[in-house]
């Protein structure tokens, strides 16, 4: 099978694909006109990688237990040690990203509120990027800028 093929079957983009066989979690065999040619089991694998990295598991940790998850009779204690390793990566991810959004709570918790004039501001601010997903959504605060750039435009005489 081609490997657009194996892209339409596994929902896999062809660039996905590619990647993955770059890493050699796939291999292909390749055509006398040196395209690629991939069996059924790569189905399988391709879905494997999928679902494995939308598990938060990255590509290194995915090459270590991918021989032992599309093969039955590999399957050793190896692999639910590296995954429950895996597990506690994320857990420790969690953990972090928690106590961040815990001390940013305490942070506009602190904040002098809004006046009525700011927070129309905002409102209109925010609404003007509504469609960008990366601006956020409220700014309680006025945050200073870092102190290298501080530093950067009074060196610059600004």
């Amino acid at each position: 099978m081609k490997i657009g093929e194996l892209a339409n079957v596994t929902g896999a983009s062809v660039r996905s694909i590619r990647y993955y066989e770059s890493l050699g979690l796939v291999s292909a065999l390749r055509t006398s006109g040196g395209q690629r040619a991939f069996c059924a089991l790569d189905i399988e694998r391709v879905r494997v990688i999928r679902q494995l990295l939308a598990v938060g598991l990255g590509t290194k940790a995915i090459a270590d237990v991918l021989p032992c998850m599309t093969d039955p009779a590999s399957q050793t204690s190896s692999l639910t040690a590296r995954l429950v390793q895996e597990l506690a990566r994320l857990r420790a991810e969690v953990a972090e990203r928690t106590a961040m959004i815990e001390a940013l709570s305490a942070i506009i918790q602190a904040a002098p509120p809004l006046s009525a004039d700011e927070q129309q501001a905002q409102a209109r601010q925010d609404s003007e990027h509504q469609a960008d997903e990366n601006w956020p959504s409220s700014t309680p605060m006025s945050i200073p800028a870092a102190p290298q750039r501080r530093l950067s435009r009074q060196l610059r005489g600004r």
